[in-house]
């Protein structure tokens, strides 16, 4: 049997910190994050296996255009009735009890906070941080209530069956949020460029001189650069908004796995700051 896509990312995640000592301690605890994720995603298929997700049977192969029409808040479970709402507000305090043994000081201690609340409350935040497609959050609390909901919005996403050819726009197809990242896939000769939400982790294609922040087309105002250190990522940058965001070029490094390698690659974000530049949407870290 082959490898999940978790497992994966994992395998991924302890082959660049065992590379890199800088990336060590994020990529340690990203794999016990990682570990927990998977275990949620999979409560979540053998829930909607048995029955349990109504609003999965009404989305699966609808058009984009309907599912967008469709509120995303809606896909979250609405309350005690439905057995969803029991797995997410089961499986919460287990996320922050990881985060409070394995995560650096701040996050554990938020998580420690968080785990003295009631479970109404909690999944109050959750709720918001789900309905919120605007700016990402901009405390702790928030990153961690995104990171726990990730498998499920994969979930989401995976059980929507949304065919997504065509869709070329700067916002995720799916749940509106900014791209996170982007990569390069091989195609015929070259590559082709796609973005990928750092949520619900939908990939579109995107065009490869265009700045997905504010839409420059001008090349020269589109600066791209790599490191030695990571020769396979690229620092897309735009001198007209400063934003950037750093791609995945799988053409130069088949064995990357997407959102661990840009995880990994911290010193590139430091650069880019340190030059001016702000990210278009930091990773599920708040980095």
């Amino acid at each position: 049997m082959g490898k999940t896509a978790w497992q994966k990312r994992i395998r991924r995640a302890e082959v660049l910190a065992a590379q890199h000592s800088f990336a060590v301690e994020i990529l340690g605890f990203y794999v016990h994050i990682a570990r927990f994720q998977e275990g949620l995603y999979q409560q979540m298929e053998h829930h909607a296996a048995d029955g349990g997700c109504e609003w999965d049977k009404r989305s699966a192969g609808v058009p984009l255009a309907v599912f967008q029409e469709q509120a995303w808040a809606s896909r979250l479970p609405p309350g005690p009735q439905d057995a969803g709402y029991t797995i997410l507000t089961a499986s919460f305090p287990q996320f922050l009890a990881v985060v409070q043994k394995r995560g650096p000081e701040r996050l554990a201690q938020v998580a420690h906070e968080l785990r003295s609340q009631p479970p109404t409350a909690c999944f109050e935040l959750l709720q918001a941080v789900w309905s919120d497609h605007g700016e990402p959050p901009s405390n702790p609390e928030g990153f961690l209530a995104l990171t726990f909901l990730q498998p499920y919005a994969e979930f989401v996403r995976s059980q929507s069956q949304l065919h997504l050819e065509g869709y070329s726009h700067s916002l995720c197809p799916v749940c509106s949020r900014r791209a996170a990242l982007g990569v390069l896939r091989p195609l015929g000769d070259g590559a082709q460029r796609r973005l990928v939400c750092g949520f619900c982790l939908a990939e579109w294609e995107f065009r490869r001189v265009v700045c997905p922040g504010c839409g420059q087309e001008d090349h020269a105002k589109l600066p791209v650069y790599t490191a030695e250190t990571f020769p396979h990522i690229r620092v897309e940058c735009c001198d007209s908004c400063q934003i950037y965001i750093k791609s995945i070029d799988l053409a130069k490094n088949g064995l990357a796995e997407p959102v661990v390698d840009e995880l990994a690659s911290i010193p590139l974000d430091l650069w880019a700051q340190e030059h001016g530049y702000a990210k278009l949407h930091p990773n599920m870290f708040g980095i």
